[in-house]
């Protein structure tokens, strides 16, 4: 079985965020961590790869493979802030039509700058998402 290499670490959160260059991408960070967080009701952690995690959750699929996750979380990339919405978009349509300028990946939401979206919107999103994840999953 693979190890993954995205895990929890101790890096500090706050010293991620203040390291991002572009000043509006790192108050958008800050905007988004104080959201997470207060949605989540989970401290924001570092996990490998740059991600800020809030809470987490133990997977485990038919095919035996399993691991622990974080609920929601979010990223500064060169190209946009990457949003990690872990029970994707499908079920979300209403909340997706109203939410603004975004692209999607399969859990990814990228965004160029907080501004271009609805907040509000955003964290009927991200609690949608963590109320799924937890009645799927539980919480660890």
């Amino acid at each position: 079985m693979t190890t993954l290499k995205t895990k929890p670490n101790d890096q500090s959160v706050e010293a991620y965020i203040e390291s991002i260059a572009d000043e509006k991408k790192r108050a958008d960070c800050k905007t988004i961590a104080e959201l997470m967080e207060t949605i989540s009701g989970q401290p924001p952690v570092m996990w490998n790869g740059g991600i800020v995690g809030f809470g987490s959750y133990h997977y485990k699929y038919a095919s035996g493979r399993e691991g622990d996750w974080f609920l929601t979380g979010f990223a500064s990339r060169k190209q946009s802030l990457t949003l990690y919405i872990m029970a994707g978009f499908d079920q979300y349509d209403e909340l997706m039509e109203q939410l603004g300028k975004y692209k999607t990946g399969k859990s990814c939401l990228y965004i160029k700058k907080l501004e271009d979206i609805d907040q509000e919107v955003l964290k009927k999103l991200i609690k949608a998402s963590i109320l799924y994840l937890k009645k799927q999953y539980g919480e660890n």
